[in-house]
């Protein structure tokens, strides 16, 4: 058992918070205000994760041996250059100071556009506001890894999905549309190759590198993934499940453009199309050589999230 705290509960934090209780540690979710579906046994405390003091003093609540740090932001790239690096500055401050090791719950955003699997050793780029942001944080954390201040252990993975997770392209607008009877929305090509991670396996994960070894730290790693389809067959499967026929709209880009004009989001995606211009796959093998490759199936995931909007209870 170790003593951990979780800043941020969103669907990640979540998951790795229900998971790491159901092994035994002890739990304590940060965050600016608690949430009305916090694991039995894990405790709350209040926290804005961008000041060191907050970040010190709920670290010093849970009498923390290790972090977790899987907070998310606005999604903009205004927001992003000002928040992330105060937050990494304040996690990393504060597990120097208590020698507590850090899991930071990561995407793919600082490898750029690339047109190969993306690896761990890609270099990082500075494309774009929020790609470059995603950079500069790692920049950070590599230091202090490699100064020995802070063992770090990073886990990336691309878009994920899963049981009540309206916060993806799966999300809202996709399964959850079709749970409701509604046509899914795509802002995104719906026929372009593209992984997804399961949400219960980002959890998994991040729970497993807690209880790994010390040399799994000071580097990345790559959540394991299934078998890359495009948006519009995971969208088909789960309307299969629910024994209906995908209905499926799509925003070209062409018109994003325009729209972006009015549509903030539409904006904040324009940097991000190399995600969806070319299939978007990942390369998982270094993971699969240390720990666990049995990701979960979208056949099985799929199914699992779609019914979970529909009303049915789904277990993580």
């Amino acid at each position: 058992m170790t003593r951990i705290v979780i800043f941020g509960f969103g669907a990640v934090g979540k998951a790795a918070a229900e998971q790491a209780v159901q092994r035994g540690h002890e739990v304590t979710v940060a965050q600016r205000s608690a949430p009305n579906d916090l694991p039995a046994g894990a405790k709350f405390v209040s926290c804005d994760v961008t000041d060191v003091e907050a970040v010190r003093r709920a670290a010093a609540a849970a009498n923390a041996e290790q972090i977790v740090l899987a907070v998310g932001f606005a999604y903009t790239g205004a927001v992003w250059r000002e928040v992330w690096p105060k937050t990494m500055h304040a996690v990393l401050t504060v597990c120097a100071e208590r020698r507590a090791r850090l899991v930071f719950v990561d995407n793919l955003y600082m490898y750029g556009p690339q047109t190969a699997p993306l690896r761990e050793d890609m270099p990082l780029t500075d494309h774009g506001a929020k790609p470059a942001a995603r950079a500069a944080i790692t920049r950070l954390w590599m230091a202090e890894a490699q100064a020995g201040r802070v063992k770090t252990a990073a886990l990336r993975a691309p878009d994920f999905y899963g049981p009540g997770v309206t916060l993806s392209h799966l999300g809202a607008t996709g399964l959850a549309a079709i749970a409701a009877g509604k046509a899914a929305t795509m802002i995104v090509p719906p026929d372009m190759p593209h992984a997804y991670a399961y949400v219960p396996d980002f959890g998994r994960g991040v729970v497993t590198l807690l209880e790994a070894p010390d040399d799994c730290f000071g580097q990345a790693w790559h959540l394991p993934c299934p078998p890359v389809r495009t948006s519009r067959e995971l969208l088909a499967m789960g309307a299969a499940a629910l024994g209906r026929k995908p209905q499926i709209s799509a925003l070209p880009f062409a018109v994003q453009g325009v729209a972006g004009l009015f549509v903030p989001m539409l904006r904040e995606m324009a940097e991000m199309r190399f995600q969806w211009d070319r299939p978007y796959t990942v390369d998982w093998s270094k993971w699969a050589g240390r720990f666990w490759s049995d990701a979960t199936p979208h056949e099985v995931g799929v199914p699992a999230a779609v019914r979970s909007f529909a009303g049915e209870k789904v277990a993580a």
